[in-house]
């Protein structure tokens, strides 16, 4: 092939790709991934409410907020449900702490067809293994150095 059939490919290649490429309105994603957000965090503050209601102080409701969102984010991954909220919020629902659940109870659920020790058991943190080790190894680098300067 000559240099002119190779950019006549590339051209065509190029219109195709511009139209099969699905046009997405930025603030069309934007609204969705704040209302996702959104119902996520209003469901959180319910439950933190309720808990303050029933008395419990401000920590342990919100150690009860978490467990629960964690725990649903969980359950909507594994009945199917989660990925298609995922699938409309987009960031609104991977941000939360709902979204850190969805990652590894989607690679529980992905890999279960492999057994529970060499599936589910060596790869359940396949994706958020990485958050998990650079979250400790921040909040243990902040805190030598919060501990450093608190010593100066």
């Amino acid at each position: 092939m000559n240099l002119k059939e190779n950019e006549k490919i590339n051209e065509t290649y190029n219109e195709y790709v511009e139209s099969v490429t699905p046009k997405a309105s930025l603030c069309k994603r934007m609204l969705k991934a704040f209302l996702t957000g959104g119902a996520i965090c209003l469901v959180g503050q319910c439950i933190l409410n309720i808990g303050k209601t029933y008395g419990l102080d401000e920590k342990t409701a919100g150690s009860y907020c978490s467990m629960l969102l964690v725990f649903a984010s969980a359950i909507l991954t594994g009945t199917g449900i989660y990925p298609v909220i995922a699938s409309f919020g987009g960031a609104g629902a991977l941000v939360p702490i709902t979204g850190f659940a969805n990652s590894v109870a989607a690679c529980a659920h992905g890999f279960k067809v492999e057994g529970q020790v060499f599936g589910i058991g060596a790869r359940i943190f396949q994706i958020a293994g990485p958050v998990i080790l650079y979250g400790i190894l921040t909040t243990a680098a902040l805190g030598c150095i919060y501990w450093f300067v608190g010593t100066i």
